[in-house]
């Protein structure tokens, strides 16, 4: 048994917080983790565990359920994943408001690949979930993607390099659109090129020396149109990792393509603070991102 005491002026940044402990003892449920593909997955050069990319599937209560769901890139530099305070903490937090969250497990240089597959893997996880979405009550046009760090650049890549889907395809999954109705992207890695770019990321995905063209092309700050999702950003100024400006060119680029676009900005949030820690006012933009969805009518009942 514990007591938690709040200072009241700082009741409004805990509010996720609270939100989110309140979640983990209420639903305590076991998540389920799904193949992205039955077989073999395009590309895997073998069967072991980092071969296999996952989707780990949290969905909340169905009387809370909002018909809403997010596909969630953890981050790691695309050589490892951060899975619990960049995946399974914000699949909890989605749920607490009803939303359903199912955390991507992609393949990255730390399991032996690099690009073009994290973005396959990405790809896939929204068709799959559009695909599966009536059997779970979830709505086909409500489905976002969130990234953190360079899982915000996977997730910004899915936003500005998407399809319809193939009618034809044999595989029902492939029939599907990959694009994202929304995007949340929290101190992501977007830009490939200097001065911005977060070179140890760029390194793991394209190689020591990339080609400059596919650099550009996954420059996602450069590939925003009118079709881009309506996006989150969330950034810290002092970000000594990945520097703001990744964030600030995204939203620029939003603007001038007449995407709705929301940013938050601290004076202080260093690289990876996840959901934030209590006190601090990086706690704050859970809270903030729930009231944009709900604005959206995303995180609103169907």
């Amino acid at each position: 048994m514990f007591s938690l005491r709040i200072n009241p002026r700082l009741a409004p940044a805990m509010g996720a917080v609270i939100l989110f402990l309140s979640t983990t003892i209420a639903f305590g449920e076991t998540p389920t983790v799904e193949r992205l593909w039955p077989d073999k997955a395009p590309g895997a050069v073998g069967d072991k565990e980092g071969d296999i990319p996952t989707l780990t599937v949290y969905l909340p209560p169905s009387d809370q359920a909002t018909g809403a769901a997010v596909v969630i890139c953890p981050g790691g530099g695309y050589g490892h994943l951060a899975m619990d305070h960049e995946g399974h903490q914000v699949a909890r937090w989605l749920n607490s408001f009803g939303v359903a969250g199912f955390i991507l497990t992609y393949r990255h240089r730390g399991t032996g690949y690099g690009h073009p597959v994290p973005m396959q893997d990405a790809q896939r996880a929204v068709r799959m979930v559009r695909s599966r979405a009536k059997d779970r009550g979830i709505d086909p046009a409500r489905i976002g993607i969130m990234g953190f760090s360079a899982g915000g650049h996977l997730a910004s890549t899915v936003g500005t390099h998407f399809d319809t889907g193939q009618p034809g395809a044999g595989d029902p999954v492939e029939r599907m659109s990959c694009r994202p109705d929304f995007m949340i992207l929290v101190y992501p890695v977007i830009s490939f090129v200097e001065p911005f770019t977060h070179a140890g990321s760029r390194k793991n995905l394209l190689g020591a020396d990339p080609d400059k063209a596919l650099a550009e092309s996954l420059s996602n700050e450069k590939q925003v149109n009118a079709e881009t999702p309506p996006t989150f950003l969330v950034h810290g100024t002092d970000d000594k990792g990945v520097p703001v400006e990744n964030s600030v060119q995204f939203y620029l680029a939003l603007r001038k393509a007449g995407v709705p676009a929301e940013m938050h900005l601290y004076v202080h949030g260093p690289h990876g603070f996840g959901l934030g820690k209590p006190g601090e006012a990086t706690a704050t933009w859970p809270v903030q991102c729930e009231t944009w969805l709900r604005g959206l009518g995303i995180a609103k009942p169907k």
